[in-house]
Protein backbone atom coordinates (compact mmCIF):
# COMPACT_ATOMS: atom_id res chain seq x y z
CA UNK A 1 0.00 0.00 0.00
CA UNK A 2 1.27 3.39 -0.91
CA UNK A 3 1.40 6.08 1.35
CA UNK A 4 -0.94 8.51 -0.28
CA UNK A 5 -3.25 5.66 -1.11
CA UNK A 6 -4.88 5.84 2.68
CA UNK A 7 -5.49 9.91 3.11
CA UNK A 8 -7.94 9.40 5.97
CA UNK A 9 -4.96 8.03 7.92
CA UNK A 10 -3.07 10.88 10.00
CA UNK A 11 0.26 11.72 9.62
CA UNK A 12 1.50 12.96 12.70
CA UNK A 13 5.52 14.70 12.45
CA UNK A 14 7.76 16.82 14.36
CA UNK A 15 10.85 19.10 12.73
CA UNK A 16 13.66 19.44 14.80
CA UNK A 17 17.55 21.08 14.81
CA UNK A 18 20.36 19.68 16.46
CA UNK A 19 23.70 21.59 16.58
CA UNK A 20 27.56 19.93 15.70
CA UNK A 21 30.53 19.81 18.84
CA UNK A 22 33.78 20.16 18.42
CA UNK A 23 35.63 17.97 21.48
CA UNK A 24 37.97 19.94 23.10
CA UNK A 25 39.16 16.80 25.11
CA UNK A 26 38.75 13.66 22.58
CA UNK A 27 37.31 10.82 22.48
CA UNK A 28 39.09 7.73 20.78
CA UNK A 29 38.68 4.74 20.82
CA UNK A 30 35.35 1.88 21.87
CA UNK A 31 35.19 0.35 25.21
CA UNK A 32 32.29 -1.68 24.00
CA UNK A 33 31.02 -2.06 20.22
CA UNK A 34 27.93 -3.66 21.22
CA UNK A 35 27.38 -0.46 23.27
CA UNK A 36 29.26 1.96 21.14
CA UNK A 37 30.92 3.70 24.45
CA UNK A 38 34.58 5.04 25.18
CA UNK A 39 37.16 4.13 26.42
CA UNK A 40 37.56 7.42 27.94
CA UNK A 41 35.43 10.22 28.92
CA UNK A 42 35.80 13.35 26.80
CA UNK A 43 34.27 17.24 26.43
CA UNK A 44 33.19 19.56 23.43
CA UNK A 45 31.33 23.03 22.66
CA UNK A 46 28.40 22.51 21.52
CA UNK A 47 28.16 25.45 18.58
CA UNK A 48 25.73 27.87 17.45
CA UNK A 49 23.34 26.71 14.92
CA UNK A 50 23.31 29.40 12.70
CA UNK A 51 25.15 28.02 10.07
CA UNK A 52 26.25 24.46 11.05
CA UNK A 53 22.73 22.10 12.44
CA UNK A 54 21.24 18.58 10.91
CA UNK A 55 17.56 19.62 10.45
CA UNK A 56 15.34 16.08 10.75
CA UNK A 57 12.00 15.68 10.43
CA UNK A 58 10.45 12.70 11.67
CA UNK A 59 6.51 11.19 10.36
CA UNK A 60 4.51 8.24 11.92
CA UNK A 61 0.82 7.07 10.48
CA UNK A 62 -0.56 3.43 10.24
CA UNK A 63 -0.38 4.16 6.39
CA UNK A 64 2.97 3.83 6.38
CA UNK A 65 4.27 0.36 5.55
CA UNK A 66 8.03 0.19 6.05
CA UNK A 67 10.60 2.25 7.88
CA UNK A 68 12.10 4.89 5.64
CA UNK A 69 15.40 7.51 5.46
CA UNK A 70 16.45 10.05 3.27
CA UNK A 71 19.59 11.71 4.12
CA UNK A 72 19.87 15.27 2.40
CA UNK A 73 17.27 14.40 -0.74
CA UNK A 74 18.41 10.88 -1.21
CA UNK A 75 16.95 7.96 0.22
CA UNK A 76 19.15 5.01 2.00
CA UNK A 77 18.06 2.11 0.83
CA UNK A 78 17.94 -0.64 3.41
CA UNK A 79 18.21 1.75 6.70
CA UNK A 80 15.26 0.19 8.49
CA UNK A 81 17.88 -2.55 8.52
CA UNK A 82 20.81 -0.61 10.06
CA UNK A 83 22.14 -1.31 13.57
CA UNK A 84 22.38 2.10 14.45
CA UNK A 85 19.13 3.54 13.04
CA UNK A 86 16.98 0.76 14.79
CA UNK A 87 19.02 1.57 18.13
CA UNK A 88 17.26 5.14 17.75
CA UNK A 89 14.15 4.45 16.54
CA UNK A 90 13.73 1.49 19.06
CA UNK A 91 15.83 3.09 21.96
CA UNK A 92 12.92 6.12 21.39
CA UNK A 93 9.67 4.00 20.99
CA UNK A 94 10.83 2.10 24.38
CA UNK A 95 10.15 5.18 26.02
CA UNK A 96 7.26 6.51 24.03
CA UNK A 97 3.59 7.64 25.72
CA UNK A 98 0.52 8.80 24.25
CA UNK A 99 0.83 11.33 21.67
CA UNK A 100 -1.66 13.86 21.81
CA UNK A 101 -2.98 16.60 19.87
CA UNK A 102 -3.65 20.44 20.23
CA UNK A 103 -6.75 19.72 21.66
CA UNK A 104 -5.31 17.04 24.12
CA UNK A 105 -7.26 14.55 22.38
CA UNK A 106 -5.80 10.82 22.03
CA UNK A 107 -3.77 10.19 18.45
CA UNK A 108 -1.69 7.64 18.99
CA UNK A 109 -1.80 5.40 22.34
CA UNK A 110 1.49 4.51 24.19
CA UNK A 111 1.22 1.09 23.05
CA UNK A 112 0.73 1.47 19.09
CA UNK A 113 4.25 2.85 18.82
CA UNK A 114 5.72 -0.48 18.41
CA UNK A 115 3.75 -0.98 15.45
CA UNK A 116 3.87 2.24 13.70
CA UNK A 117 6.38 2.78 10.62
CA UNK A 118 8.72 5.72 11.14
CA UNK A 119 9.72 7.75 7.75
CA UNK A 120 13.05 10.29 8.47
CA UNK A 121 14.07 13.25 6.19
CA UNK A 122 17.40 15.10 7.56
CA UNK A 123 19.90 17.44 5.59
CA UNK A 124 23.50 18.55 7.26
CA UNK A 125 24.15 22.48 6.05
CA UNK A 126 27.87 22.07 6.45
CA UNK A 127 30.32 18.82 4.60
CA UNK A 128 29.61 15.58 5.91
CA UNK A 129 31.98 13.04 6.79
CA UNK A 130 34.91 16.01 6.16
CA UNK A 131 35.30 15.85 10.16
CA UNK A 132 33.27 18.53 11.28
CA UNK A 133 30.91 16.03 13.37
CA UNK A 134 28.10 15.87 10.94
CA UNK A 135 27.04 12.23 12.20
CA UNK A 136 26.83 14.22 15.68
CA UNK A 137 24.56 16.45 14.61
CA UNK A 138 22.94 14.38 12.25
CA UNK A 139 21.98 11.62 15.15
CA UNK A 140 21.54 14.09 18.06
CA UNK A 141 18.68 15.33 15.50
CA UNK A 142 17.12 11.76 14.69
CA UNK A 143 17.01 11.24 18.42
CA UNK A 144 15.46 14.83 19.15
CA UNK A 145 13.07 14.48 16.64
CA UNK A 146 11.93 10.95 17.24
CA UNK A 147 11.53 12.29 21.31
CA UNK A 148 9.23 14.72 20.30
CA UNK A 149 7.19 12.66 17.62
CA UNK A 150 6.73 10.00 19.94
CA UNK A 151 6.34 12.51 23.42
CA UNK A 152 9.16 10.20 24.63
CA UNK A 153 10.11 10.13 28.52
CA UNK A 154 12.79 9.48 30.25
CA UNK A 155 13.24 6.43 32.81
CA UNK A 156 16.43 8.99 34.30
CA UNK A 157 18.24 11.91 33.61
CA UNK A 158 20.75 11.63 30.33
CA UNK A 159 18.76 8.71 29.00
CA UNK A 160 17.91 9.83 25.62
CA UNK A 161 21.83 10.75 25.45
CA UNK A 162 22.79 6.99 25.70
CA UNK A 163 20.31 5.81 22.97
CA UNK A 164 21.93 9.12 21.13
CA UNK A 165 25.41 7.80 21.68
CA UNK A 166 24.35 4.79 19.43
CA UNK A 167 23.73 6.00 16.74
CA UNK A 168 27.07 8.06 16.98
CA UNK A 169 29.41 8.29 20.09
CA UNK A 170 30.02 12.15 20.10
CA UNK A 171 25.87 12.73 19.46
CA UNK A 172 25.13 12.31 22.55
CA UNK A 173 27.24 15.49 23.73
CA UNK A 174 25.06 17.11 21.00
CA UNK A 175 21.84 16.89 23.03
CA UNK A 176 22.89 19.89 25.37
CA UNK A 177 24.26 23.16 24.88
CA UNK A 178 27.09 24.86 26.00
CA UNK A 179 30.31 23.20 27.51
CA UNK A 180 28.78 19.20 27.27
CA UNK A 181 31.01 16.17 29.34
CA UNK A 182 30.13 12.59 28.02
CA UNK A 183 31.41 10.19 30.89
CA UNK A 184 32.23 7.24 29.88
CA UNK A 185 30.33 5.28 32.45
CA UNK A 186 31.22 1.47 32.92
CA UNK A 187 30.59 -2.35 31.97
CA UNK A 188 29.63 -3.06 35.16
CA UNK A 189 25.95 -0.51 35.18
CA UNK A 190 25.66 -2.22 31.61
CA UNK A 191 27.13 1.30 30.27
CA UNK A 192 23.29 3.15 31.37
CA UNK A 193 26.08 5.77 33.18
CA UNK A 194 27.66 6.35 29.55
CA UNK A 195 25.65 9.40 29.23
CA UNK A 196 26.30 13.37 28.63
CA UNK A 197 25.96 15.90 31.19
CA UNK A 198 26.12 19.79 30.52
CA UNK A 199 28.93 21.38 32.78
CA UNK A 200 27.93 25.11 31.61
CA UNK A 201 25.19 26.04 29.44
CA UNK A 202 25.57 28.15 26.02
CA UNK A 203 25.23 31.52 27.85
CA UNK A 204 28.03 30.76 30.48
CA UNK A 205 30.67 31.95 29.12
CA UNK A 206 29.73 34.84 26.19
CA UNK A 207 32.79 35.90 24.96
CA UNK A 208 33.95 32.90 23.47
CA UNK A 209 34.14 32.57 19.82
CA UNK A 210 35.43 30.19 17.18
CA UNK A 211 36.98 29.97 13.65
CA UNK A 212 36.37 26.70 11.77
CA UNK A 213 38.30 26.50 8.86
CA UNK A 214 36.99 24.36 6.09
CA UNK A 215 40.34 22.70 4.61
CA UNK A 216 38.53 19.56 3.19
CA UNK A 217 34.78 19.10 1.75
CA UNK A 218 35.74 15.79 0.88
CA UNK A 219 35.12 12.07 2.77
CA UNK A 220 37.91 11.42 5.12
CA UNK A 221 40.07 8.44 3.95
CA UNK A 222 39.80 6.50 6.66
CA UNK A 223 35.99 6.42 8.77
CA UNK A 224 36.15 7.39 12.24
CA UNK A 225 35.01 3.93 13.12
CA UNK A 226 37.82 2.30 11.23
CA UNK A 227 40.07 4.04 12.73
CA UNK A 228 39.49 3.80 16.33
CA UNK A 229 39.10 0.08 15.82
CA UNK A 230 43.13 -0.05 14.76
CA UNK A 231 44.20 2.42 16.96
CA UNK A 232 42.68 0.33 20.29
CA UNK A 233 43.94 -3.09 18.71
CA UNK A 234 47.61 -1.71 18.03
CA UNK A 235 48.42 1.64 20.17
CA UNK A 236 49.96 1.54 23.36
CA UNK A 237 50.52 5.48 23.86
CA UNK A 238 46.06 5.59 22.93
CA UNK A 239 45.72 3.06 26.24
CA UNK A 240 47.90 4.88 28.13
CA UNK A 241 46.31 8.43 27.12
CA UNK A 242 43.08 7.00 28.12
CA UNK A 243 43.96 5.45 31.75
CA UNK A 244 46.55 8.19 32.67
CA UNK A 245 46.18 11.42 31.18
CA UNK A 246 42.63 12.16 30.02
CA UNK A 247 40.77 11.56 33.51
CA UNK A 248 43.28 14.66 34.86
CA UNK A 249 42.76 16.69 31.49
CA UNK A 250 39.22 16.09 31.82
CA UNK A 251 38.67 18.08 35.34
CA UNK A 252 41.42 20.49 34.47
CA UNK A 253 39.41 21.78 31.32
CA UNK A 254 36.06 21.73 33.55
CA UNK A 255 37.57 24.04 35.93
CA UNK A 256 39.51 26.20 32.88
CA UNK A 257 35.74 26.78 31.78
CA UNK A 258 33.91 27.37 34.80
CA UNK A 259 36.48 29.90 35.60
CA UNK A 260 36.97 31.38 31.91
CA UNK A 261 40.91 30.94 32.19
CA UNK A 262 41.03 30.79 28.37
CA UNK A 263 44.71 30.53 28.68
CA UNK A 264 44.35 26.94 30.19
CA UNK A 265 42.09 26.19 28.53
CA UNK A 266 43.09 26.84 25.36
CA UNK A 267 46.68 25.02 26.70
CA UNK A 268 44.55 21.73 27.34
CA UNK A 269 42.52 22.07 24.00
CA UNK A 270 45.56 22.34 22.13
CA UNK A 271 47.70 19.83 24.01
CA UNK A 272 44.61 17.05 23.68
CA UNK A 273 44.58 17.91 19.60
CA UNK A 274 48.10 17.22 19.50
CA UNK A 275 47.93 13.99 21.44
CA UNK A 276 45.02 12.46 19.69
CA UNK A 277 46.97 13.23 16.13
CA UNK A 278 49.72 11.34 18.33
CA UNK A 279 47.88 8.37 18.75
CA UNK A 280 46.87 8.34 14.86
CA UNK A 281 50.52 8.04 14.25
CA UNK A 282 50.60 5.43 17.06
CA UNK A 283 48.67 3.23 15.53
CA UNK A 284 49.91 0.38 12.70
CA UNK A 285 49.44 1.45 10.12
CA UNK A 286 49.45 5.00 10.88
CA UNK A 287 46.22 7.49 10.08
CA UNK A 288 47.05 10.82 8.69
CA UNK A 289 44.06 12.99 9.24
CA UNK A 290 45.56 16.21 9.15
CA UNK A 291 47.15 17.52 6.06
CA UNK A 292 50.43 20.17 5.34
CA UNK A 293 47.37 23.22 5.38
CA UNK A 294 46.20 21.61 8.87
CA UNK A 295 49.99 22.04 10.01
CA UNK A 296 50.87 25.21 8.88
CA UNK A 297 47.55 26.67 10.66
CA UNK A 298 48.95 25.11 14.10
CA UNK A 299 52.33 26.78 13.52
CA UNK A 300 50.48 30.40 12.74
CA UNK A 301 48.46 29.93 15.69
CA UNK A 302 51.50 29.35 18.08
CA UNK A 303 53.25 32.31 16.14
CA UNK A 304 50.29 34.60 17.21
CA UNK A 305 50.10 33.28 21.05
CA UNK A 306 53.63 33.38 21.65
CA UNK A 307 54.04 37.24 19.88
CA UNK A 308 50.72 38.47 22.05
CA UNK A 309 52.76 36.23 24.77
CA UNK A 310 49.60 34.90 25.88
CA UNK A 311 47.39 31.98 24.67
CA UNK A 312 44.83 33.89 22.22
CA UNK A 313 44.00 31.48 20.23
CA UNK A 314 43.35 27.50 20.56
CA UNK A 315 43.22 25.19 17.81
CA UNK A 316 41.78 21.40 17.86
CA UNK A 317 41.27 19.20 14.66
CA UNK A 318 38.84 16.07 14.99
CA UNK A 319 39.53 13.25 12.34
CA UNK A 320 39.84 15.32 9.70
CA UNK A 321 42.35 18.45 8.17
CA UNK A 322 39.59 20.84 9.25
CA UNK A 323 40.77 23.46 11.98
CA UNK A 324 38.46 24.61 14.84
CA UNK A 325 40.23 27.96 16.34
CA UNK A 326 38.38 28.71 19.47
CA UNK A 327 39.30 32.43 20.61
CA UNK A 328 37.99 35.46 23.03
CA UNK A 329 35.89 38.07 21.00
CA UNK A 330 37.94 40.37 21.40
CA UNK A 331 41.07 38.95 20.07
CA UNK A 332 38.64 37.28 17.18
CA UNK A 333 38.85 39.70 14.27
CA UNK A 334 42.88 39.94 14.45
CA UNK A 335 42.76 36.28 14.66
CA UNK A 336 40.96 35.75 11.42
CA UNK A 337 42.72 38.75 9.46
CA UNK A 338 45.80 36.41 10.15
CA UNK A 339 44.54 33.63 9.05
CA UNK A 340 42.29 35.16 6.12
CA UNK A 341 46.16 37.15 5.04
CA UNK A 342 47.65 33.88 4.55
CA UNK A 343 44.56 31.70 3.48
CA UNK A 344 43.21 34.72 1.17
CA UNK A 345 39.01 34.50 -0.22
CA UNK A 346 38.03 32.40 -3.19
CA UNK A 347 34.89 33.25 -3.77
CA UNK A 348 31.36 35.30 -2.53
CA UNK A 349 30.11 34.03 1.48
CA UNK A 350 34.05 32.58 2.41
CA UNK A 351 33.62 33.64 5.34
CA UNK A 352 30.06 32.79 6.88
CA UNK A 353 29.04 35.72 8.64
CA UNK A 354 29.02 39.07 6.95
CA UNK A 355 29.55 41.75 9.35
CA UNK A 356 32.17 39.89 10.83
CA UNK A 357 34.07 39.14 7.34
CA UNK A 358 33.68 43.15 6.86
CA UNK A 359 35.60 43.42 10.02
CA UNK A 360 38.46 41.16 9.57
CA UNK A 361 38.81 42.62 5.70
CA UNK A 362 39.21 45.76 7.77
CA UNK A 363 42.08 45.08 10.34
CA UNK A 364 45.52 45.79 9.91
CA UNK A 365 47.73 43.21 10.65
CA UNK A 366 50.72 44.72 12.87
CA UNK A 367 54.05 44.45 10.68
CA UNK A 368 55.62 42.53 13.63
CA UNK A 369 53.06 39.85 13.53
CA UNK A 370 53.45 38.96 9.97
CA UNK A 371 57.48 39.12 10.27
CA UNK A 372 56.82 36.55 12.54
CA UNK A 373 54.12 34.48 10.87
CA UNK A 374 56.10 35.28 7.64
CA UNK A 375 58.95 32.99 9.07
CA UNK A 376 56.91 29.55 9.08
CA UNK A 377 57.11 29.49 5.70
CA UNK A 378 53.64 29.93 5.02
CA UNK A 379 53.21 32.29 1.72
CA UNK A 380 49.47 33.51 1.21
CA UNK A 381 47.53 30.87 -1.40
CA UNK A 382 44.01 31.17 -2.50
CA UNK A 383 42.14 27.57 -2.12
CA UNK A 384 44.02 26.11 0.81
CA UNK A 385 41.08 26.46 2.57
CA UNK A 386 37.70 26.44 1.60
CA UNK A 387 35.72 28.27 3.42
CA UNK A 388 35.68 29.98 7.09
CA UNK A 389 33.02 29.91 9.58
CA UNK A 390 32.44 32.22 12.59
CA UNK A 391 30.38 30.96 15.22
CA UNK A 392 30.06 30.70 19.16
CA UNK A 393 28.36 28.15 21.40
CA UNK A 394 24.92 27.63 21.30
CA UNK A 395 22.08 25.46 22.25
CA UNK A 396 20.98 21.94 21.89
CA UNK A 397 18.46 20.87 19.58
CA UNK A 398 15.66 23.42 18.86
CA UNK A 399 11.87 22.36 18.06
CA UNK A 400 10.91 24.17 14.48
CA UNK A 401 7.77 24.78 12.68
CA UNK A 402 5.44 22.87 10.10
CA UNK A 403 6.81 25.08 7.85
CA UNK A 404 10.86 23.87 7.99
CA UNK A 405 9.44 20.19 7.59
CA UNK A 406 11.22 17.65 5.45
CA UNK A 407 8.04 15.50 4.61
CA UNK A 408 4.72 16.19 3.14
CA UNK A 409 2.22 16.09 5.63
CA UNK A 410 -0.55 14.21 2.98
CA UNK A 411 2.13 11.50 1.58
CA UNK A 412 5.14 11.65 4.29
CA UNK A 413 7.37 11.44 1.98
CA UNK A 414 10.63 13.48 1.17
CA UNK A 415 10.44 17.12 0.60
CA UNK A 416 13.88 18.34 0.69
CA UNK A 417 16.23 19.32 -2.35
CA UNK A 418 19.99 20.04 -2.15
CA UNK A 419 20.66 23.39 -3.58
CA UNK A 420 23.98 22.17 -5.22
Amino acid sequence: MAADDTPNLPIVMETVSAPTNIACIKYWGKASVEYNTPINSSVSVTLDQADLRAVTTAAASKQFTDDRLWLNGIEEEGASNSKRFRACVDGVKALAQNKLDGAGNIIFKKEEWNDLKIHISSYNTFPTAAGLASSAAGYAALVAALAELMNAKEEYEGQLTTIARQGSGSACRSLAGGFVAWRMGSAESHWKDSFAQQVADENYWPELRALILVVSDAKKDTSSTAGMSTSVATSKLLKHRAEAIVPERMEAIETAYLNKDFASFGQLTMADSNQFHATCLDTYPPIFYMNDISRSIISLVHVYNNWAKEVRAAYTFDAGPNAVIYTLDEYSVEIAALMLYYYPETGEHYVSNSDFYTKVKAFQIKPDLLEEANKTGRTPNAGDVKMIYFTKAGPGPQKLSMDESNLDPKTGLNTFVPTS
